[in-house]
């Protein structure tokens, strides 16, 4: 039996929201109950279609390799659910995808990932088998092979995490879903169709272009012809069944899988279907994380409200699609290794859905964009309660009350969604770097906290750069302080400095150095993805890729932006304002003094007295100028390097091609290689969360931490300023303190130009409870650097990190 503090939660959320349907309820239930495997199914088709096609163009072999998996892997429809699609062998397991990187996945056959995946015998038989051929042949090996020896010694110590951008595709997008649903893939292969044609081939440059357009063509049909192998099992099942209600929905569920998605929809339930198997699609073709809806609520309400008003539906029915959408998308797993995990705690594929906002549609002045399905999106969310998909709401001073109120219901279920990001500063951050105002009033999130343009948008994420240990670098005179290695010339060391403005130059010279290392990672990740796994699925609904004949590693997608992540901003906030107030203004110890006390890790009484110092020192999220000014001056440092570089696909197309800053959310794993700091944090611990301050740190409540973080340069931040704070839950019991929740936020987002909050409403008891009896507590979900988690998979680094993190009263 579930401890009574998970069944309140779930009182509230039935009282509220009301309850899952039972068969939904039901199928949440068995997908709750799920071991997760390791499927080999995939990794066995690629790896037999790369061996047959190594002659042909990479492009055209991508696509090959697509149509394979669809064709070969194994499909089935569950008793319950009302939409077909599957990812792997069995729901919640996770395929392997063997182009990217291997050799941990030998490494770790025999407990594969922290994330608690299984794997059976003949799997690990499989692997074995195949990774020969992937030896020296993935994206992992080609990247590193490729990195210069003076950039790849970032990345082998830690100072750039870019794990992901070398064993994964990024992701990181939401395609043209709007043109899918309205118009069918068959559109889509039919401008392809027209462009090869048209191509005139003796021009060596339009080869290159018959390559992608034959691969569009290819994974389009391959698309369809998925579709219709469910449409064909649907039949089957619908002949055997003996429930009459069952076999007319899978008489039904055969008649729209041979319309959609290579036909346009043209009801809700047909929509969602299509909607789901295009998703499902690109998990299949691209191992990335952050495949997102985009705005459900702005390209799905014409089919929902003529489906309403011919009687087709009823709100209930169209509810329970989204609940079977909500569940559907959960049982996409992927595994990835263990240095990864630590990267992203939580196994997190962060499908973001948006909906709020405002929209331009042509007009004069933007409209508000609420809709119907907007709240029944969120009810959907709510009821469902899976750490699948994100919600996003895009807040905008026009946001009516009445949806807030629904909004903060939902936050106080304790699962963290929705987030809410700012239209009043990400709409015109997006237009002054050249965004059309009518895309830039489109945007959606993704990912934890980015905004992009669906459908137009080849966004990506760089590594993270490691800014406290990069400030440790600074100040040991450009040489890395755990392996004795100079990572370029400093100014000299910290124990001769005679002034806070020479720890000022000198964290001004190694970051900007440190960036244009991150810039040359970037570059080679890219190159490599862009020359060994095109996505042709991805580009090829994605605009203008198709009109341009090139794919999104080519330049094909209208806007190119890349989000240079950045992690500790607030421990390189608390480090600097110490050793400005300790050592040279108070001081209270000498530079050499508190050198020693880092390298001691603290330990011993005369040490442990000097972190007491450093620990009472001004800290970021207490709205304290002293603090807060000296951490904009330090991350301008940042910022302004990272405008004056190109990204690869500049010039080739998109609108773009630069960097801009984005607050990380790495901290687990970069608080792990960094040693001891001089905000007092000991070696080994984690650094904060993304923009929020360290954890306990912030004691004058939500409204000082909102005021710290505006001071931010968020106009340039552009890639997403993640904010998350933690409440108490009986501080939300009261209407009145909800009402002061909304007025803070808006506060935050009218007053001071916040980007982005995510409110956690689990007490410490719960945590501690979960922490010391996970058995009772497997529906615990809680935020985790702006996604939702089970709390109960995290690492224990990661559940303690949590629970130190300041409750908020209001």
């Amino acid at each position: 039996m579930h401890h009574k503090t998970i069944v309140k939660t779930k009182d509230l959320s039935r009282n509220y929201f009301g309850p899952l349907s039972p068969r939904m309820q039901r199928f949440r239930e068995e997908l709750m109950d799920i071991k997760p495997y390791v499927c080999v199914e995939r990794a066995r088709i690629i790896t037999e279609t790369y061996r047959q096609n190594l002659d042909q163009p990479v492009v055209l072999r991508r696509a090959l390799m697509y149509k394979k998996v669809l064709e070969g892997m194994s499909i089935f429809i569950e008793p319950r659910t009302l939409l077909a699609g599957n990812h792997a062998s069995r729901n919640r397991s996770a395929p392997i995808f063997p182009e990217y990187a291997m050799d941990w996945v030998i490494a770790e056959l025999d407990e594969p990932s922290g994330d608690r995946f299984y794997i059976t015998p003949e799997a690990k038989a499989t692997l074995k088998e195949i990774a020969p051929f992937w030896g020296h042949n993935t994206v992992k090996d080609r990247v590193l092979a490729a990195m210069p020896a003076s950039t790849r010694v970032f990345y082998d110590l830690g100072i750039i995490q870019a794990e992901g951008n070398r064993t994964a595709e990024d992701a990181h997008l939401a395609v043209q879903y709007r043109g899918v649903l309205h118009q069918g893939l068959r559109t889509y292969q039919e401008r392809a169709e027209r462009h090869l044609a048209a191509l005139d081939l003796t021009d060596y440059r339009n080869l290159a272009k018959a390559y992608f357009y034959r691969a569009v063509i290819l994974v389009l049909e391959a698309t369809r012809a998925f579709a219709k192998r469910y449409a064909e099992k649907a039949l089957c099942m619908a002949r055997t069944t003996q429930d009459p209600q069952r076999k007319e929905e899978l008489l039904h569920m055969n008649r729209v899988l041979n319309k959609v998605p290579y036909e346009k929809a043209e009801t809700f339930y047909e929509a969602i279907q299509s909607l789901w198997l295009v998703h499902l699609c690109l998990h299949i073709e691209n191992k990335g994380p952050s495949f997102s809806y985009g705005r459900m609520d702005q390209y799905l309400y014409p089919f929902y409200a003529r489906d309403l008003a011919a009687g087709r539906i009823t709100e209930e029915s169209a509810c329970e699609l989204l609940n079977n959408l909500w569940l559907k998308t959960f049982s996409i797993n992927r595994i990835q290794s263990r240095a990864h995990t630590r990267f992203s705690p939580g196994n997190p594929l962060r499908e973001n859905v948006t909906i709020g906002g405002q929209n331009l549609d042509g007009g004069s002045s933007p409209q508000d964009g609420l809709n119907p399905l907007s709240s029944l999106i969120l009810k959907s969310v709510a009821q469902t309660r899976l750490p699948q998909p994100n919600l996003t709401v895009r807040y905008h001073r026009g946001l009516e009350d009445r949806f807030m109120d629904t909004c903060i219901e939902a936050v106080r279920l304790g699962f963290g969604t929705p987030a809410f990001i700012n239209d009043e500063i990400i709409i015109p951050s997006l237009i002054t770097k050249g965004v059309k105002p009518e895309d830039a009033y489109d945007y959606s999130a993704i990912g934890c906290v980015q905004a992009v343009v669906p459908g137009k948008w080849g966004y990506r994420c760089t590594g993270t750069l490691n800014l406290p240990k990069s400030l440790l670098i600074a100040l040991n005179d450009g040489v890395d302080t755990l392996s004795g290695i100079r990572l370029c010339q400093g100014i000299g060391h910290f124990r001769d400095m005679q002034s806070f403005d020479q720890v000022m130059q000198a964290w001004d010279q190694i970051i900007r150095e440190f960036t244009r290392h991150g810039v040359i990672i970037d570059a080679v990740a890219d190159m490599v993805l862009e020359q060994n796994t095109p996505d042709v699925l991805c580009a090829a609904l994605c605009e203008d890729c198709i009109d341009r004949g090139r794919g999104l590693e080519e330049g094909g997608a209208v806007y190119d932006f890349i989000g240079s992540l950045h992690g500790g901003i607030p421990n390189l906030a608390d480090s600097l304002t110490a050793i400005k107030r300790c050592v040279f203004e108070e001081r209270l110890m000498s530079p050499g003094e508190l050198w020693a006390a880092l390298e001691a890790d603290f330990e011993g009484p005369a040490y442990e007295r000097i972190r007491r110092h450093l620990l009472n020192a001004p800290k970021y999220g207490n709205d304290d100028d002293y603090v807060d000014s000296l951490i904009r001056q330090a991350y301008e440092s940042c910022i302004g390097e990272l405008q004056k570089y190109h990204s690869p696909r500049y010039g080739r197309g998109p609108l773009g091609g630069r960097y801009y800053a984005g607050t990380s959310a790495a901290h687990i794993l970069l608080g792990a290689g960094t040693p001891a700091t001089p905000d007092g944090r000991k070696a080994g611990e984690p650094l904060a969360e993304g923009c929020s301050p360290v954890q306990g740190m912030d004691q004058k409540g939500p409204a000082a931490v909102f005021k710290s973080v505006s001071k931010l340069p968020t106009e340039e931040i552009t890639g997403g300023v993640l904010l998350s704070q933690k409440f108490k839950p009986r501080s939300l019991e009261k209407e009145e303190e909800r009402k002061k929740l909304i007025s803070l936020i808006r506060a935050f987002f009218n007053r001071l130009m916040g980007f982005h909050v995510q409110c956690d409403v689990v007490s410490q008891e719960t945590l501690t409870a979960a922490k010391a009896h996970p058995e009772r507590y497997r529906d615990l979900i809680v935020p985790v650097a702006g996604y939702p988690a089970f709390f109960t998979l995290l690492s224990e680094e990661t559940q303690d990190h949590l629970m130190k993190q300041t409750e908020q009263v209001l």
